[in-house]
């Protein structure tokens, strides 16, 4: 376990007291969270990582932002970042943020809360990366040439996702990433790349807010991300829903996503370093796939019948690299699916969160891979909006993903079909990993990704 290091911004911040106060609540409210990464464990103590106090807690307001370390059976034990509210009671309006009532230590008699519902402390995070603030081992970081006007009116998405958003006056949005680790976020860093490339498909970065620990710490953690807010844009997943659902054509929009995507793609490349990936570097990839899939198949017996099928779209690939094939490697997306795009009033499509799939290690996120990974995300997606609809509907599924790879095709000059091997090897690898994700959190979905299991393992079913 990492040594544990408190640090404050006023002094009382790091009583001893504080964290046994607020422990036994926090083992209620914290596995219930929809970014709580641990679910199905239990909680089996808490290890204080860094506290800082921003709003004194004998105010009426008090302001808490804490690194905290969950301890669970079988693993290292994840830091996550916490902004506490403390409040003699909650008014109605703040019900929903309750953590629960303090009965023991220094806030005895008092109500915590997450903090981020409330208008005061979101407030003041605004003022701080605004001010470019320094508040105990907190820093606030920003590109001077963004304005940030102050008063901005707060608002908190309830949308579930896997970090929390603020939105400030339909200007920015502040996105606070919940579970931390030390070290670059690619968040921050593919965003800011693509600033420096000119690339208008991602929001460039306003602000940032990170820690760092120790003095000479060379990893900082990335605590959160200002970026512009893209006002009346909408989400690429509802979107295709609501199309979906009035029997509309979705082709021409998956068209234009996958020339957004390509062109994100080819300002990556050129602004970060590219590899060669050849039978070296494919191997282990391959034996990464081989090793999920068998993991699959043991948790979810309806897969079992297909894993030989499926084993071959990994095992094709590993062999053409060993007839000499390569492939190039570059920083992706990671994560992309429509949920993860946004279309602007104008038309245009931006791509955003590129912090990449969360249940994967920081540096493994980082790694050059092929660009066809994020297609097979894309591609995958459109199938999980088709069985979405009341009817299911594959042939509207099949028309976005031609739509999709000509889109890309069209700006990248290579179409992502004219490589079926490495395309099928990626897209199977995704739909193994939603097979075992829908089993264990949403059973109802189970057969969205067994549909694809099916198609992906066809060509060689007996």
């Amino acid at each position: 376990m990492a040594k544990t290091v408190t640090r404050s911004g006023s002094s009382g911040t790091t009583s001893p007291g504080l964290l046994a106060s607020l422990d036994p609540l926090l083992r209620e409210w914290l596995p219930r969270q929809r970014w709580f990464a641990g679910k199905g464990r239990p909680v089996t103590g808490f290890s204080l990582v860094a506290a800082t106090e921003l709003l004194p807690a004998g105010a009426r307001i008090g302001l808490y932002h804490l690194l905290l370390r969950a301890h669970q059976p079988e693993t290292p034990g994840d830091c996550y970042q916490l902004l506490i509210g403390v409040r003699e009671a909650l008014p109605p309006r703040l019900a929903p943020a309750l953590i629960g009532h303090v009965t023991d230590g220094p806030l005895t008699g008092r109500t915590v809360y997450d903090a981020l519902y409330d208008t005061r402390p979101a407030e003041l995070l605004l003022e701080a990366l605004r001010s470019r603030a320094r508040i105990g081992a907190l820093r606030c970081e920003r590109d001077p040439a963004q304005e940030i006007r102050p008063g901005l009116v707060p608002r908190l998405m309830t949308a579930e996702q896997s970090n929390s958003s603020v939105v400030y006056g339909d200007t920015f949005i502040l996105k606070l990433f919940r579970r931390v680790a030390p070290g670059v976020n690619p968040d921050l860093e593919l965003p800011l790349a693509l600033a420096r490339e000119g690339c208008p498909r991602v929001p460039a970065p306003t602000a940032w807010m990170e820690t760092y620990l120790e003095e000479g710490d060379e990893d900082a953690y990335v605590l959160g991300v200002l970026q512009p807010y893209v006002q009346g844009a909408a989400d690429g997943w509802e979107l295709a829903l609501r199309e979906l659902a009035k029997g509309e054509d979705f082709s021409a929009e998956a068209r234009a996503l996958g020339r957004a995507t390509a062109e994100v793609h080819g300002a990556l490349a050129r602004a970060l370093p590219t590899a060669t990936l050849g039978p070296a570097q494919i191997q282990p990839m391959v034996d990464g796939m081989v090793v999920r899939l068998d993991a699959a198949a043991q948790t979810v017996p309806a897969l079992r019948p297909y894993a030989p099928a499926l084993r071959t779209a990994f095992t094709a690939l590993a062999d053409l690299a060993g007839e000499g094939h390569t492939w190039t490697a570059q920083r992706i997306h990671g994560d992309l699916h429509l949920g993860q795009c946004l279309r602007a009033p104008s038309g245009e499509w931006s791509l955003i969160d590129f912090e990449g799939e969360p249940a994967r290690p920081p540096a493994e996120r980082r790694m050059p891979q092929p660009a066809v990974r994020d297609v097979a995300g894309m591609l995958r997606s459109f199938d999980y909006a088709a069985h979405s609809a009341d009817s299911p509907d594959p042939g509207w599924a099949h028309a976005c993903r031609a739509a999709f790879c000509s889109g890309y095709a069209e700006v990248a000059g290579r179409d992502p079909r004219t490589d079926p091997v490495l395309l099928r090897a990626f897209e199977t690898d995704k739909a193994v990993y939603e097979v075992v994700y829908e089993a264990r959190h949403r059973p109802d979905w189970l057969p969205v990704p067994l549909s694809a299991i099916h198609r992906l393992a066809a060509p060689d079913l007996p």
